[in-house]
């Protein structure tokens, strides 16, 4: 019990410490701003939780580029609401909503169905959904709630729409897959045994551990891809601290004083946006320039962990078990 409580402390801490250092950092950089970006008229991109927040920004940007936009989040209502502001403010927008509930494996199976039966291209996956902090629980396949959604249901839903981005990437124009991460995951473990975090319980130490292997999917999947000559590229992003709903789960003390902070120090989600915007459209990183981490409008370094190829193929291998019917 003592020692439980302990490691939750502990994994608390260091993500808020985490948290402020990345934030002065923040402060103290000059913010990227999005350059101007070509057309990209006849593309299609799925955005996972578009609904709001940056999710919602990227979609914006990208419907007014041209774009045929796919709103893919679990709340109808929100993402209806997302589409008729777009529309308000651009009305040639070509822009929907589709539902998908990233914790149900069967939500995703039947979200990746209903698209191919459209016979659409994929030109651009953004996998941008995600929980944080949340209380413990567990999906209805049984797994831990941020590992489900901010990692393994993004594995799947990428794996299965791959074979559609491949076909629709062409040599001078990829596909791309864009992962927005977090610097959390520089706390983050891989216990390979303890994926669901079932051993020791932390909301804090849960949501970097997911981060960690979102980061650890993103890398080894471009070089899969890379060593197959396939014209799909995939890359992470951290889009920095920005004043979303995710923080509504902090403690309540810091949750109190977050409205106030949020205001004057973070991020708007139109910022946090601009790095995905530029990893998803930026002509700068066609083919052989994709991949990595960004952060800032730059690649970024970070942690060794997170390009181990014997612990990327690890956690491959093991996301792909979870996922065989039992």
């Amino acid at each position: 019990m003592i020692s439980s409580i302990i490691f939750r402390l502990v994994s608390a801490i260091k993500l808020y410490l985490l948290g402020l250092k990345v934030l002065v950092i923040q402060l103290f950089s000059k913010r990227f701003k999005l350059p101007v970006m070509p057309r990209q008229d006849g593309k299609v991109a799925i955005v996972t939780g578009g609904g709001r927040g940056i999710g919602y920004e990227v979609a914006r940007h990208m419907s007014k580029l041209g774009v045929h936009v796919i709103i893919a989040c679990r709340d109808e209502q929100q993402g209806l609401a997302s589409i008729r502001r777009i529309y308000k403010e651009y009305n040639e927008a070509k822009v929907e909503f589709k539902k998908l509930d990233l914790a149900s494996l069967q939500s995703i199976r039947q979200f990746v169905q209903s698209f191919k039966e459209r016979d659409l291209p994929l030109n651009i996956l953004i996998n941008n959904a995600g929980v944080m902090l949340v209380p413990e629980s567990c999906t209805e396949n049984g797994f831990e709630v941020h590992f489900a959604v901010n990692y393994l249901g993004h594995f799947l839903l990428t794996l299965l729409l791959l074979d559609t981005l491949k076909l629709s990437g062409k040599s001078d124009n990829f596909s791309r897959v864009v992962n927005v991460s977090s610097s959390a995951h520089r706390n983050g473990e891989i216990r390979l045994d303890d994926l669901n975090s079932r051993q020791c319980y932390s909301a804090h130490a849960a949501y970097c551990h997911s981060k960690l292997a979102q980061l650890l999917f993103s890398s080894h999947l471009h070089r899969e891809l890379e060593q197959g000559g396939f014209p799909v590229s995939s890359c992470a992003v951290d889009p920095g601290v920005v004043a979303t709903s995710l923080y509504r789960h902090l403690w309540t003390p810091l949750r109190l004083a977050h409205g106030v902070v949020a205001r004057l120090l973070f991020r708007t989600p139109t910022e946090g946006a601009a790095t995905v915007l530029y990893a998803a459209l930026s002509p700068a990183l066609e083919g052989e320039c994709g991949g990595g981490y960004w952060a800032n409008g730059c690649r970024d370094v970070t942690t060794p962990l997170t390009f181990d190829p014997q612990i990327q193929q690890l956690l491959w291998e093991t996301s792909h078990k979870f996922l065989v019917p039992q």
